[in-house]
């Protein structure tokens, strides 16, 4: 039975951390053409996208490392954004305010790309006066965030029947729709390098997550979750049943509270597949190809043989 997601929320307030790590070890492409336009699609473990020409050879050229293109200024790897759509904590510590950090990590400035081993760290976490001071944002740093301009949206889990997890009660796992689909639609524009490579349609992009795997973190073997999307409203988690009589299959019940571990909360990984097609005015859908995710989310389990609130 197919897991399906929604745009239900589920209010986390007492997961206080949530760690999103790019790798770009898998990679795909795809390329059409209409007369002298060439659009190569593409699709990794950080996004997908396309870049189209009107067939013309470049001129190449010198390209500078990342060192040369800061010049004299210092290089600022992190930046705070709002934190995403689908995930709700409760209050941050006073005077504090809760912010998804993002950070560049592992990067070589002596390489025009960052290097091999160059990903994006994600963490939501708790900031003051202080902490945003660790991380201004900087006109001149723009350049080096363009290459992540095309990643995915942050997982946001979805956990039933209750936001924090029960002993001997089967948690359900899903991903909020908003984390869990992507159209691009955007790429026409007049320019040469744009996707608008027809006058009569324009390349249209789709991101889906089709299977997502949980390491439920207490040392049971992972679970695999067929994904995907369903109607508004319905996330396949029936209310009128019990969590013991459910159609989904990606659940999983822990034997044990998370009291022992660090922090209070068991560490969940995530493998997030995306299956990648594309769309240009025929009757389907066409594969580019597929990528994976990893991402590390921390849940609480208590030791409470009830489903309360």
């Amino acid at each position: 039975m197919r897991n399906r997601v929604s745009r239900g929320l589920i209010a986390l307030t007492t997961v206080v951390a949530l760690l999103v790590v790019y790798s770009t070890t898998t990679a795909s492409a795809d390329t059409i053409s209409s007369g002298d336009r060439v659009c190569s699609m593409y699709v990794n473990s950080i996004g997908f996208g396309a870049f189209c020409s009107s067939g013309e050879a470049s001129s190449g050229g010198y390209v500078p490392t990342w060192k040369e293109r800061l010049g004299n200024n210092v290089f600022i790897p992190c930046r705070d954004f709002e934190i995403p759509k689908g995930i709700h904590l409760g209050p941050p510590p006073e005077d504090k305010k809760w912010v998804l950090r993002v950070t560049i990590e592992d990067y070589d400035l002596n390489r025009v790309d960052g290097g091999e081993a160059v990903h994006l760290e994600r963490a939501i976490v708790p900031v003051g006066g202080d902490e945003e001071n660790q991380c201004p944002t900087r006109g001149y740093m723009d350049r080096f965030w363009k290459q992540f301009s095309s990643t995915y949206p942050d997982p946001a889990l979805q956990v039933r029947p209750t936001y924090v997890p029960r002993v001997n009660i089967p948690t359900y796992f899903a991903l909020t729709r908003e984390s869990s689909v992507i159209f691009k639609n955007d790429l026409a524009s007049p320019d040469l390098n744009s996707a608008l490579y027809n006058q009569s349609f324009n390349l249209t992009m789709r991101g889906l997550v089709t299977e997502m795997k949980v390491d439920p973190g207490d040392g049971s073997p992972p679970i695999t979750c067929a994904m995907g999307v369903a109607k508004e409203g319905d996330d396949g988690y029936d209310e009128t049943s019990d969590p013991f009589h459910q159609m989904s299959t990606c659940s999983h019940k822990y034997k044990k509270s998370s009291a022992s571990q660090p922090d209070g909360m068991y560490t969940v990984k995530l493998t997030i597949t995306w299956t990648v097609d594309y769309w240009k005015g025929g009757p389907a859908w066409n594969p580019v190809g597929t990528a994976v995710v990893h991402a590390v989310q921390r849940l609480p389990v208590q030791e409470v043989e009830a489903i309360g609130g």
